[in-house]
């Protein structure tokens, strides 16, 4: 099975080391379009160890960061890092930024492109970080990776919940945990790791009150439907949606595979027999019509989930790694608590 998100899905959608001596050095590599070293108030630049997967890289702190896609963009804000983020790729499958809680960051930094991250992007944007995913973002089929741009001299940070099947250094860990470590990571790189322990002491507080209040009895068995008429694609274990299903009381009927996004047969959503579908809800299919499709397709229609109507609609940015997963978790935690078994 796959471990990415399939090109109709619409993820389409889904450095380290240098060192810079003066001035003058950092000029010329602006000017030559590659990363520069760019440190706060005219000090030499600072160089910090961070894990990248399951790679130690040095950093320096970095002042024209480029994020891709809402979850990476929401961590860097999250951590009151505006003032270092050049701007933003934003593919059409994300919900606008208006709807984030931080959209009046997102208005103070630049909308770099509504396409799939490229190399030229952040080349012309003389970005000196990239923060994106494995095979979310960075992918080899699109020539750019961490290790393309270690050569260019910009610096590349990934996220931890993508790191699995990380070529070389893959490291796994729970998704909840994943979005943590990004965000103590990305604290150390920009040197603001009180306020990343402060974010990630709020989040963890937030989600142990949804636990706490879980529903008692079986968890209800909980199928996630994010595209495919054919063979429907669902989430794994290592994903957000996996950790809001079961953090919530519910169970993913497909916790057992050890993948991101990925696709399975109707047959076995058949076999889980669902008692609620979370519907993945982004831009180039709205969740309304997934959910007609499941109402009326002979191989969902007798879904227990579906007979019953208990359908629930996850944002995009909730599903994919970032602090809005918090938001998605404490809503499904309180339809759950609400739901009529």
């Amino acid at each position: 099975m796959t471990s990415t998100r399939p090109p109709s899905s619409a993820r389409l959608g889904r450095v380290r080391r240098r060192a810079v001596v003066g001035s003058t050095a950092v000029a010329a590599l602006l000017l030559s379009g590659c990363g520069a070293d760019v440190a706060s108030d005219g000090k030499s630049a600072e160089r910090t160890t961070v894990d990248r997967c399951g790679e130690p890289v040095e950093y320096t702190t970095p002042r024209r960061t480029v994020a891709y896609e809402g979850g990476s963009a929401d961590k860097l804000f999250s951590l009151g890092l505006t003032k270092h983020v050049h701007g933003y790729v934003m593919p059409p499958a994300n919900p606008p930024v208006s709807q984030s809680p931080w959209a009046s960051e997102y208005a103070k930094v630049k909308k770099l492109s509504d396409d799939l991250l490229n190399k030229e992007i952040v080349v012309d944007a003389k970005a000196d970080l990239v923060v994106a995913g494995w095979n979310s973002g960075f992918s080899d089929q699109r020539g750019i990776t961490p290790e393309i741009l270690d050569k260019l001299k910009i610096q590349s940070f990934l996220h931890t919940e993508s790191c699995y099947n990380y070529p070389k250094y893959p490291e796994k860990k729970a998704p909840f945990e994943a979005l943590h470590t990004d965000l103590r990571r990305l604290g150390k790189i920009f040197r603001v790791e009180e306020k990343a322990k402060k974010v990630v002491g709020e989040l963890e507080r937030r989600e142990k009150a949804v636990t706490a209040k879980a529903p008692e009895g079986s968890p209800v068995p909980v199928f996630l439907y994010d595209s495919g008429t054919d063979q429907p694609f669902t989430a794994g274990n290592q994903v957000p949606p996996h950790d809001i299903i079961q953090k919530a009381g519910g169970k993913n009927v497909f916790s057992d595979l050890d993948e991101r996004w990925t696709q399975v047969s109707w047959e076995s959503v058949t076999k889980s027999e669902p008692e609620v579908v979370i519907i993945l809800d982004y831009g180039d299919k709205p969740a309304s019509k997934k959910i007609e499709f499941l109402r009326k397709s002979p191989k969902t229609r007798e879904l227990p989930a579906v007979k019953k109507g208990n359908f629930f609609v996850l944002n995009y940015n909730e599903g994919i790694s970032g602090p809005r997963n918090i938001d998605g978790l404490e809503k499904f935690g309180k339809y759950l608590r609400e739901l009529d078994r």
